[in-house]
């Protein structure tokens, strides 16, 4: 009796499960479709502004003092100036960057203050952690004159694939193999060659600008981390 009564519970679960199958799954499907279909897509809405990252420069964030430059450096990368130490300088900087919806474009736009403006030699976007010193991602110069561009303290510029294409692209020897362009994936040799690779450093809090002067060309005179913009 015991045997027949199983026999028969089951039989009523199969009997529940092919009805739910037959008459409830497509109702929920056809109710999934039609919500879908309501949903407006608008291909222009991708030259829109999208993700947008900010960082606050500092003497602070370099990782050390001038006086501490590898002997092994180039003489491109040694100061030509007195160097001051990091507790000393009083430069800073507000920097955004902001990246259209589509990753096609990025736009940037630096303030400093404390800076001798004359002094600037280099201005970079670097991809790496906090305390490391990246490889760059972009080289301003690359965008036009960065001593020009930051004549009043502000600095603008519009960064395409093709200036993240050719910063990796500019080595002229093997130092620059190493720090010109960001790796697609540590240890292997593809850099990366698109705004979105360079988002994706970004969502991973590891782009950093680096402004360098006379005084301060190795490390940098200021440097800031970029954090997503909080809304």
């Amino acid at each position: 009796m015991r045997f027949i009564k199983t026999i028969f519970t089951t039989l009523m679960y199969l009997a529940v499960f092919t009805l739910f199958s037959i008459f409830v799954q497509p109702v929920n499907q056809a109710v999934a479709l039609s919500q879908s279909s309501n949903i407006k897509l608008d291909p222009s809405k991708g030259k829109e502004i999208g993700f947008v990252y900010e960082a606050f420069l500092s003497p602070l964030q370099e990782p050390d003092d001038e006086e501490n430059t590898p002997k092994i450096a180039p003489p491109s990368l040694k100061s030509t100036a007195p160097s001051i130490p990091r507790n000393q300088r009083k430069s800073h900087g507000h920097g955004i960057v902001k990246f259209t919806k589509d990753l096609s474009k990025a736009f940037v736009d630096v303030q400093v203050a404390g800076v001798n403006l004359k002094d600037i030699v280099m201005f970079h976007i670097h991809c790496g952690k906090p305390d490391v010193l990246g490889p760059i991602q972009v080289d301003f110069a690359l965008t036009g004159d960065v001593k020009q561009n930051f004549a009043d303290g502000h600095f603008s510029a519009e960064v395409t694939d093709e200036i993240i294409e050719k910063t990796a692209n500019s080595a002229k020897d093997l130092l620059g193999l190493y720090t010109l362009g960001c790796p697609i994936e540590s240890g292997k040799p593809d850099k990366v060659k698109t705004i979105a690779g360079m988002a994706h450093y970004g969502r991973r809090n590891e782009l950093y600008f680096n402004l360098h002067t006379k005084g301060q060309t190795f490390y940098g005179d200021i440097r800031g981390q970029l954090h997503p913009v909080e809304n």
